[in-house]
């Protein structure tokens, strides 16, 4: 019995205990649960962050986390996966995201988890705008996060698992943040 594959967007907070329990839930072949939680800072290259907006194109998002959690699968034999990624308003310290990953092993689980998130980062359409003593500013993608990525591609290339599409539709012809932006709030 597979306990499936479960995406969440969303602007309300999420229990990290409970989020693990559900991973695990009237199941007695998981050897473990491996997770990781990302966090609001209150600082950023340099600079002070009183709060970050994220923004999402809804429908988009989701089916881009699913084919990520879908990636993941083909990849390791996982008895349960969940993903939670937070959008709206935040303060430093708030949760943004929660990525929990069941298997009969604790190397399985642990790649995964980190597969996830690595694509995630950088296939998933979200858009981060900080507030800053100097003003709002919109967060690039950082050159780490698309290495981090690359590594599971070269990993493809030298032992022939199952990749993530690079250019998958959810992240296609990259549009610029400020374009998205506007749409977002001409639909609001």
């Amino acid at each position: 019995m597979d306990v499936g594959n479960e995406v969440s967007v969303q602007e309300a907070d999420f229990d990290i205990g409970d989020e693990i329990e559900r991973l695990g839930a009237a199941r007695r072949d998981i050897g473990a649960v491996a997770s990781f939680v990302g966090l609001v800072r209150d600082a950023n290259d340099g600079s002070g962050v009183s709060a970050m907006t994220l923004e999402h194109y809804p429908g988009m998002t989701e089916r881009a986390l699913e084919d990520i959690v879908a990636a993941a699968r083909q990849r390791w034999s996982l008895l349960g996966v969940r993903v939670i990624h937070r959008y709206g308003r935040l303060e430093p310290a708030d949760r943004i995201v929660f990525v929990g990953v069941a298997g009969a092993h604790r190397g399985e689980a642990f790649a995964a988890c980190e597969f996830i998130m690595d694509y995630l980062k950088t296939q998933a359409p979200f858009w981060k705008r900080e507030e800053t003593p100097s003003g709002a500013r919109w967060v690039d993608a950082r050159d780490s996060d698309d290495s981090a990525a690359a590594r599971w591609v070269e990993a493809d290339d030298a032992g022939g698992a199952a990749a993530l599409p690079a250019e998958d539709a959810c992240k296609g012809e990259k549009m610029r943040v400020e374009e998205v932006w506007d749409e977002i709030e001409q639909r609001r």
